[in-house]
C-alpha cells in the first residue's frame, strides 16, 4: 500500500494523466503531499477500496493543478484576471453554511463553482456547454457510487454535480485543506494544517483556480464575475484570506458549538467509512472538538482586534435562518446594499421546497462524542457571549 501512496509515485502518475510536468514556479504544495502520504499510509488505516479512493483523490488534484498551470503558461492573460468583492460564507461546519449558499447560488448575478466543474476544470467549462457537459453526468455517478457504498451519506451531506462545491475541494490542489483530515484519519496532517502550515500558499491557488474557471464560464454577461464561495474551513484562515482577498465580504454564520461538534463528528465518521473500516465517532468528536475551539478562538481574535484590514462581515444565527429563510436573506441582502429582485427570491422559495430539510433529525446524538459537555460548554462560552449564541438543547 505504502508504494501506490508515494508522492513521487502518484506525481508521475499524475504527468502521465495530465500530459505535461509542469507545476509551476511555486513548489510549497510538496510539503503538504508529503504529509498528506504519510499519513495515508501510516494512519488512515485504509482498506482496499479506500487505498484507490485515496490515489484517485491526490492524483486528480495533482493532476487538476498541472492543467491550470498549464493553460496559464499558454494564456498568460489569465493571471491578470481580476476576482473582484468575492462574498464568502463561513462559519463553522453544520450551521447553516450550505443552505444558505445553496440559496444565494440561485442569485444570477452570484457565480458559485460547480462541484462538477471543480472536480474536472479541464477543458475549461463553455458556456454553451455549460448545464450539459459529459462531465457531469461522470461526476454525478461518482457521487452516487458513494451513497451505495456507505447508504445515508448523502442524507448527512447533499452532494449534486450541479450545486455549488466548497473551497477545500479547491484548495485540495496545494495539499493544504481540511478536506482530507475529515475525510480520513490523519492526525498527524491535521495537527500540521491546525498549527503548523504556511495557509498563503493555499489562497494564492485559489485564486488562481479561480481565475481559471471564470476564464471559462465567466459569469453574467451585463457585469463582472462576482464570485459566492464557502468552506467552514475559511473561519481558521481569515487573516490569511484577508492578504489573498482584502476586499471580500465575509458571511459568518453562529450556532451552538456543542450540536456542532457532535453533528460534524458523526459525517466525519460516515465520510471515513468510504475509505476505512475502522472509524471511530469518539475519535472524531475529539478532533472536531478542538478544531471548533480553535477555531472560534482564532476568528475572535482577529476580528475583534483588528486584524482582517477592510474586510467586511454580516453575522448570520442559525436560529434565525432556520426558522425563516427569506427573512434572513432578506436582511442579509439589504447589510450587503443588494437588490434581492423578485425573480431570485422566487427562485430561492422554490429551491426551499424541493429541499425542505430536517434540520439534521436523529443522525447525531451528543452522547456519542464521548464529551463533557459542561467542560466543552465552559471553552465556547465566550464564543457565545460575544456573537449573542444561546444554548440548544443537546441531541
Amino acid at each position: 500500500m505504502s508504494a501506490r501512496l508515494a508522492p513521487d509515485h502518484l506525481v508521475a502518475q499524475s504527468v502521465e494523466t495530465a500530459g505535461t510536468d509542469d507545476f509551476g514556479d511555486d513548489a510549497s504544495w510538496r510539503e503538504g503531499l508529503a504529509r498528506l502520504c504519510d499519513g495515508l499510509a501510516a494512519d488512515a488505516r485504509l482498506n482496499d477500496l479506500g487505498v484507490e479512493i485515496a490515489v484517485m483523490d491526490v492524483v486528480r488534484a495533482l493532476s487538476n493543478r498541472l492543467r491550470i498551470v498549464d493553460w496559464r503558461r499558454r494564456h498568460p492573460e489569465v493571471a491578470a484576471s481580476p476576482v473582484g468583492r468575492p462574498l464568502f460564507i463561513v462559519g463553522q461546519p453544520r450551521t447553516g453554511t450550505t443552505i444558505l449558499f445553496d440559496l444565494l447560488a440561485q442569485d444570477p448575478a452570484l457565480r458559485p463553482p460547480l462541484t462538477w466543474e471543480v472536480d474536472h476544470p479541464y477543458p475549461l467549462p463553455r458556456p454553451d456547454t455549460y448545464d450539459s457537459d459529459p462531465r457531469i453526468a461522470e461526476t454525478q455517478a461518482a457521487i452516487e457510487a458513494s451513497e451505495q457504498i456507505v447508504p445515508g451519506l448523502l442524507v448527512h451531506h447533499p452532494m449534486g454535480a450541479l450545486v455549488g462545491q466548497e473551497c477545500v475541494r479547491i484548495t485540495a490542489g496545494q495539499f493544504c485543506s481540511m478536506i482530507f483530515s475529515v475525510q480520513y484519519r490523519l492526525p498527524g496532517y491535521y495537527h500540521w494544517l491546525l498549527h503548523e502550515a504556511d495557509h498563503a500558499a493555499a489562497y494564492r491557488y485559489h485564486r488562481m483556480f479561480l481565475q481559471h474557471l471564470q476564464s471559462g464560464v465567466p459569469g453574467p454577461a451585463e457585469s463582472p464575475c462576482q464570485w459566492l464561495l464557502k468552506s467552514p474551513a475559511h473561519l481558521w484562515q481569515l487573516d490569511a484570506l484577508a492578504a489573498e482577498y482584502p476586499d471580500a465580504v465575509i458571511v459568518q454564520t453562529h450556532r451552538d458549538p456543542l450540536n456542532v461538534i457532535s453533528s460534524i463528528s458523526a459525517l466525519t465518521h460516515h465520510l471515513r467509512r468510504l475509505a476505512s473500516d475502522e472509524s471511530s465517532i469518539t475519535e472524531c468528536a475529539t478532533q472536531s472538538r478542538e478544531e471548533i475551539v480553535i477555531g472560534l478562538e482564532r476568528a475572535m481574535a482577529l476580528r475583534d482586534f483588528g486584524a482582517l484590514g477592510g474586510l467586511r462581515f454580516v453575522d448570520v444565527q442559525f436560529a434565525e435562518f432556520i426558522r425563516d429563510p427569506l427573512a434572513t436573506v432578506r436582511a442579509l441582502y439589504a447589510r450587503l446594499g443588494r437588490e434581492l429582485e423578485p425573480a431570485t427570491e422566487r427562485r430561492m422559495r422554490d429551491f426551499l421546497i424541493a429541499h425542505p430539510g430536517d434540520h439534521g433529525g436523529t443522525r447525531y446524538r451528543w452522547a456519542d462524542t464521548g464529551l463533557d459537555a459542561a467542560e466543552v460548554r465552559e471553552q465556547v462560552r465566550g464564543y457565545q457571549q460575544r456573537y449573542g449564541v444561546a444554548d440548544e438543547q443537546l441531541r
